[in-house]
């Protein structure tokens, strides 16, 4: 037992080490602050986090050992989108003495929502369906009779508490775009929302993870040498990932202007897209490994995070730097604002039966695209009544679910919903 524990210990010199070793250029620079120019930045800051977020990856699914899947999906998901809060809290803190940075918050803030959700889920689904296609050619040079099943990705039933706790986040902030500002008041409610998020995951059944790669040499490990190896991968990526965020991302925004990209969509798309990169790369890595369930069940998490802790931050973050009680929105900005709870709330309504096909991906998408070709504030408002539209019939069509789901955060049994096996990818 020994001998493989030491075994484990030396399989994770070398990967960790390429993790340093990529990590080393970018923070090196900003370490020293050394001004670089934008695209080397992009580059340098950019590999930085994508290997932090390897790493993260890798700890993410030993923790299961130790943890409840809910919670160390949770928790991942927390670190990943450490460089969106970052981003975020620092443009809400800066309207507190300049109301002109106030715009640039909401914008950073419903981009990176509509990203993860109109870009992210299509996009996992996407990377999920070619690893199960890779999969089932692989099957079947090996049995000829072995027949092509459909694709779908199924969430596991305790999905439902993230459903569940989104659903009610929502109709808590609806009060946003009815008020036109974003008040402390909600935003406290927001923050215990979250909290009682992450205790309700931890108190979920934990089940022995099926390990492999990297994952597996650490989940070898002694207990002690295990849970302190993945706490100090959690917390050096974690300081990786926020030291880099901010260069990485004026790095972004600099190209961008240099190409004549006008300021808030640079804030709105490209910034986001920096931030949103840590998520995004462990959730692909996920989907490779053939578990696309955990990949939607991070990018789910992280928009539970971001529309109960985010949101609720950004009014707290406005008071200390000098503001009022509530963060105002213009007339743009509780545009925004609609056009992203609509999505939102289609979002859920695909989810009601924890089952996310191709069909509902490419609805996701088109609908996102879409507001890029349609610019003008009564066409995007068009766009928020079809996202709701469909999501009330979508509702209406699985109304069975409706309540379980809800229900679903407040039950502390174990979920135990079937799931077919030929859609576990």
């Amino acid at each position: 037992m020994n001998s493989l524990r030491t075994g484990s210990a030396r399989k994770l010199i070398v990967p960790l080490g390429i993790v340093v070793l990529v990590a080393l250029p970018g923070l090196i620079l900003r370490i020293a602050g050394i001004h670089v120019e934008p695209l080397v930045g992009v580059l340098a800051f950019g590999a930085a986090i994508v290997a932090a977020a390897f790493a993260l990856a890798w700890a993410g699914e030993a923790a299961e050992m130790d943890i409840s899947g809910g919670l160390a999906i949770g928790l991942l998901a927390i670190i990943a989108i450490l460089p969106e809060y970052a981003i975020d809290l620092y443009f809400a803190f800066s309207a507190g003495s300049d109301p002109s940075q106030a715009a640039y918050a909401a914008a950073n803030m419903t981009g990176s929502n509509r990203l993860l959700l109109g870009f992210g889920w299509p996009f996992i689904l996407l990377v999920a369906y070619l690893a199960f296609r890779a999969a089932q050619k692989r099957k079947a040079s090996i049995d000829p009779d072995v027949v092509a099943k459909p694709f779908a990705i199924r969430l596991p039933g305790d999905a439902r508490v993230e459903l569940g706790l989104l659903l009610i986040a929502s109709l808590v902030t609806l009060t946003i775009p009815i008020t036109g500002q974003i008040h402390v008041a909600l935003g406290i409610v927001l923050l215990l929302i979250f909290v009682y998020y992450l205790y309700r995951v931890s108190q979920a059944e934990t089940d022995e993870p099926e390990l492999v790669g990297v994952a597996q040499s650490i989940g070898s490990l002694s207990t002690v040498a295990r849970r302190s190896t993945v706490i100090a991968i959690f917390v050096v990526s974690a300081v990786v990932i926020l030291l880099l965020a901010e260069p990485f991302a004026e790095s972004l925004v600099a190209g961008g202007k240099a190409l004549g990209i006008d300021d808030f969509l640079l804030v709105q798309w490209l910034a986001p897209l920096a931030s949103e990169a840590p998520e995004f790369v462990i959730a692909i890595i996920f989907a490779l490994r053939g578990k696309s369930a955990m990949a939607i069940g991070m990018l789910l998490a992280s928009k539970v995070n971001q529309w109960t802790a985010l949101v609720g931050s950004l009014p707290i973050a406005h008071m200390i730097g000098g503001g009022g009680w509530a963060l105002p929105m213009d007339a743009r900005q509780v545009e925004e604002f609609v056009l992203t709870a609509a999505q939102t709330l289609l979002g859920i309504s695909i989810l009601l039966t924890l089952k996310f096909s191709g069909r509902w991906a490419a609805l996701l998408f088109a609908l996102f695209a879409v507001t890029f070709v349609v610019t003008g504030q009564e066409a995007r408002y068009v766009v928020s009544a079809l996202y709701a539209v469909i999501a009330v019939v979508l509702i209406v069509a699985h109304r069975r679910h409706l309540w379980p789901t809800l229900k679903a955060p407040f039950e502390f049994e174990a979920q135990q919903e079937t799931q077919e096996p030929s859609a576990r990818t």
